[in-house]
């Protein structure tokens, strides 16, 4: 929890009571919880600064198994059981050993994924879908996706492809030999992007994400896409309202996607059990380190996603 408003350092962990599920909810016992950059924002002040919320809950994904269910426990794939492995989004604190949680936030965990996996897939997962369904992305489209080496971006390249889509992916030399492995195309950022994305695509781009919230982002997008109604953004909302382009996510007059997201949810797992959707770890951290794994996703340079382990 946050204690406060701040920095990672007014992170800790507390004892709480976790309460019996009631009608249409299930208790889950937490094995991995995705860390977010939205998670940071919740006690940084982003939102506002308001002491009675204090102290906050932080978390909005995991996985784990159901260990209680309450009448009528019923999830988008069917019944909920004691036993099952699963996937929580949305999950209200996640960063916990245990939950309760409505079942209709809960869909079961794919087999072949880890634990770790499966706390860190949707919150990325159902945001790439969000962005590509926003701008219309579609068979034979050539899209650039700004930070694709991101937990967003490499869900968005993935699903791009397997679209059909040609996928132009932002990011630091050191990850194009990633991208290229999942099918994209990889471009360096900085000085110069355009005439680089112009040379890599010579008959254009039809649409473009920008998963980071760079002016650079923006500009190079709005300058690349003949119709702004296909640029999106979910990080640079300030520079994109001004450029006219989509907002997406859970800023003030940005479009939360919400039956979007909540119906990509078994498109994700379903392509995690068939393997067509790789979920990229960049490492994990106990629960009582919540603060370290903070640190690192503030960088904005980790690759993949980070969970934290109860």
């Amino acid at each position: 929890m946050a204690s406060a408003y701040g920095g990672p350092e007014v992170l800790s962990v507390i004892e709480v009571t976790v309460p019996d599920p009631g009608p249409g909810q299930v208790r889950v016992a937490v094995r991995a919880a995705g860390v977010n950059p939205f998670d940071h924002k919740v006690y940084s002040g982003a939102f506002g600064t308001d002491p009675a919320r204090l102290p906050l809950r932080l978390g909005t994904e995991a996985a784990g198994v159901v260990t209680a269910v309450g009448p009528d426990a019923l999830g988008p794939a069917g019944p909920v059981e004691v036993g099952d492995e699963v996937i929580v989004y949305r999950a209200p604190g996640a960063y916990a050993s245990d939950i309760v949680v409505p079942a209709s936030e809960v869909v079961p965990k794919p087999a072949r994924l880890s634990w770790e996996q499966a706390g860190g897939l949707m919150s990325a997962g159902v945001t790439a879908v969000h962005v590509l369904e926003a701008i219309g992305l579609g068979k034979g489209d050539t899209v650039l996706i700004h930070g694709a080496a991101g937990g967003v971006g490499l869900v968005a390249v993935q699903v791009a492809v397997a679209r059909g889509a040609t996928a132009l992916g932002t990011a630091s030399a050191a990850k194009h030999e990633l991208l290229r492995d999942l099918g994209a195309i990889p471009i360096t950022y900085g000085p110069g992007l355009a005439d680089r994305v112009r040379a890599a695509a010579p008959d254009g781009v039809d649409a473009a994400a920008d998963l980071v919230g760079t002016d650079e982002a923006v500009d190079v997008s709005v300058d690349l896409v003949p119709d702004r109604s296909r640029v999106a953004t979910i990080a640079g909302f300030e520079r994109g309202a001004r450029a006219g382009i989509k907002l997406l996510g859970g800023s003030p007059g940005a479009d939360p996607g919400t039956e979007i997201r909540a119906a990509a949810r078994l498109e994700l797992t379903a392509a995690a059990e068939a393997g067509r959707l790789r979920v990229l770890i960049a490492g994990s951290h106990p629960l009582r380190e919540a603060a370290a794994a903070h640190r690192e996703i503030m960088t904005g340079h980790t690759t993949g996603k980070i969970v934290l382990l109860p």
